[in-house]
C-alpha cells in the first residue's frame, strides 16, 4: 500500500490544477451564453422565458463533474494517458473547428480531425517546416491517436448518458418554416457539458507503481494532469416529443461509441487502424447528424393543430398548466365545455368563468382527460401553455450553421414571419378575471 499517499498527494495537486487553470472557467462561461443566447431566443419567439440560463448552465456543470469522475476512474484503470503537447493539440483544434460550428466543440471532432491531419502529416514524412510551425507539425506527428481516440469513445458513452438524463429537461421549443412554407413547432436540444478529467501524463520521474496493470501502458513512470473538456450534443426535432427524439438519438450515440471503441482499441495493436478510427470519430459523428436530419424530414410534423382543439407544443415550469399535468404533444380540446380552435377562442372560453376553469385535455393517446383549477390574480393568461404555431406568430427561426463567434455575441437567427405584417409585441388580448388569493372575483 505503499502506492496510496504518493497517489493521493499527486491526487490533490491534480484538482489544484483545474481549479487554477482558465480552460475549465472558459468552458463553463461559454455554456452559459450558449444557454443565455437560447432564453433570448424563446422571448422572441414566445414572449416569455421558459428556463433559466443559470439552472440550465448549472445542469450543465454538475452533469459534468459526473461523467468526469466516472470517465476519469475508467480511464485510469485503462491506463487512457495523454501528453502535455496532446492537451494543448485538442484545446486548439476544438476551438478552431468551433469557428465553422458550435457542435463542432464536442471532442471526437477535435481528436477525429487530428488522427486525420497526423496521417496526412505521416504521408508528406519529407514536409518539415521550421519554426513555430515545424514545433507544431512535430507536436501532432507525435500524438499518441489510438489512446486519444480510446477516450473520445469513453466520453462519448458518457454524453449518451447525459443526454438521455437531462436532455428532456433542457430542451427548448422553437418555430420554423416547414416543407409547404407554412410554420411548424419543434425542439432544439443544444446540450453541452464541461467535464473535468483526470488523465494519466507519463513522465520520466513520476510515480511508477500502480496497484493495476493498465492495458494501455506507456511503459514509463506517471503524474496525473487535469483535462477540462467540452461534450456537445445537438439535435432537433419537429416529429418527435422531446424524450422520444432523446431516447432514439441516445441509442444511437451509443452504438457510435462502441464502435469507436472497438476500432480505437484495435489500433493500439495494429497503428494503420488508427487513420480508420479516426474517420469513424468524425465521419461518423456527422453521419448521426445526417441521418437524424433525413429522418426527419420524411416524418410528419408532430406539432399542428389537429381539425378540432389546439396542440401543445410546450408548458411552461411552474404555471397553472404544468400544475394540472398538461404535457407537449397533448390537444386542448374544450374549455369550459366550449370547443376551442384558435387562442382568442381559448381565452374567451376562460373568461366565461373567471373564477374556475375546466379542462378536457387529449393525450397522446387521444384519450381524454378532464382537469379543473382556479385562476389566480398575475397568472398566464393561457394558463402556461405554448401552443403549436398558427396564424399569430411574428418570429421564426431561420436554421443556419451557429459558430463560436455566433454564441460569443449572442446572435440570433431568427426573422418575420412574411405571410403578413405584425407586430413583435404578443397577441394583445384583453385581461381575463382572475381570482385574487382571497377568493375575491377582480375584473
Amino acid at each position: 500500500m505503499e502506492w496510496v499517499w504518493p497517489w493521493l498527494t499527486v491526487l490533490g495537486e491534480a484538482l489544484l490544477q483545474l481549479l487554477i487553470q482558465p480552460f475549465y472557467y472558459m468552458a463553463v462561461i461559454l455554456i452559459a451564453l450558449i444557454y443565455h443566447r437560447q432564453l433570448l431566443q424563446e422571448r422572441k419567439l414566445f414572449h416569455v422565458r421558459m428556463q433559466s440560463s443559470i439552472t440550465q448552465a448549472i445542469r450543465a456543470v454538475l452533469g459534468g463533474i459526473v461523467i468526469g469522475v466516472i470517465v476519469s476512474m475508467i480511464s485510469l484503470f485503462l491506463g487512457t494517458y495523454l501528453t502535455l503537447g496532446s492537451l494543448i493539440s485538442i484545446w486548439i483544434a476544438a476551438l478552431v473547428l468551433a469557428l465553422i460550428r458550435i457542435r463542432y466543440l464536442c471532442f471526437a471532432y477535435a481528436a477525429g480531425a487530428l488522427g486525420i491531419l497526423q496521417f496526412a502529416l505521416n504521408v508528406a514524412s519529407s514536409w518539415q517546416p521550421v519554426g513555430m510551425l515545424g514545433q507544431a507539425v512535430d507536436t501532432v506527428r507525435a500524438l499518441d491517436m489510438p489512446v486519444l481516440l480510446v477516450l473520445a469513445a469513453l466520453l462519448h458513452f458518457g454524453e449518451a448518458i447525459l443526454a438521455r438524463m437531462q436532455g428532456v429537461s433542457m430542451a427548448s421549443p422553437f418555430l420554423m418554416e416547414g416543407k409547404r412554407g407554412k410554420l411548424v413547432g419543434g425542439y432544439q436540444m443544444q446540450l453541452f457539458w464541461a467535464v473535468p478529467l483526470l488523465i494519466l501524463v507519463p513522465t520520466t520521474g513520476g510515480i511508477t507503481e500502480l496497484a493495476w496493470t493498465p492495458l494501455l501502458h506507456a511503459g514509463q513512470g506517471y503524474t496525473l494532469m487535469a483535462l477540462p473538456i467540452l461534450l456537445g450534443f445537438s439535435e432537433n426535432t419537429q416529429s418527435m416529443l422531446p424524450g422520444r427524439k432523446l431516447q432514439v438519438s441516445a441509442k444511437r450515440l451509443m452504438l457510435y461509441s462502441l464502435a469507436l471503441l472497438v476500432f480505437s482499441l484495435l489500433a493500439v495493436w495494429w497503428s494503420p487502424l488508427t487513420v480508420i478510427a479516426a474517420l469513424v470519430a468524425f465521419a461518423g459523428h456527422e453521419l448521426l447528424v445526417w441521418y437524424s436530419a433525413l429522418e426527419e424530414q420524411q416524418l410528419s410534423p408532430a406539432f399542428v393543430h389537429p381539425q378540432h382543439g389546439l396542440k401543445v407544443l410546450s408548458v411552461i415550469p411552474e404555471s397553472p398548466a404544468a400544475e394540472l399535468g398538461i404535457e407537449a404533444g397533448e390537444t386542448l380540446y374544450k374549455v369550459n365545455g366550449i370547443l376551442v380552435h384558435s387562442p382568442e377562442e381559448l381565452h374567451r372560453a376562460l373568461r366565461m368563468n373567471p373564477a374556475f376553469c375546466k379542462l378536457e385535455v387529449r393525450n397522446h393517446q387521444g384519450e381524454s382527460k378532464f382537469m379543473q383549477r382556479a385562476i389566480y390574480e398575475g397568472e398566464h393568461h393561457q394558463l402556461g401553455v405554448i401552443m403549436a404555431p398558427d396564424k399569430h406568430e411574428a418570429w421564426a427561426v431561420q436554421p443556419r450553421p451557429v459558430t463560436l463567434l455566433h454564441v460569443i455575441t449572442l446572435k440570433l437567427f431568427t426573422r418575420r414571419k412574411e405571410q403578413q405584417r405584425i407586430d413583435e409585441a404578443p397577441l394583445a388580448l384583453p385581461p381575463a378575471p382572475v381570482v385574487s388569493d382571497k377568493g375575491s372575483v377582480e375584473i
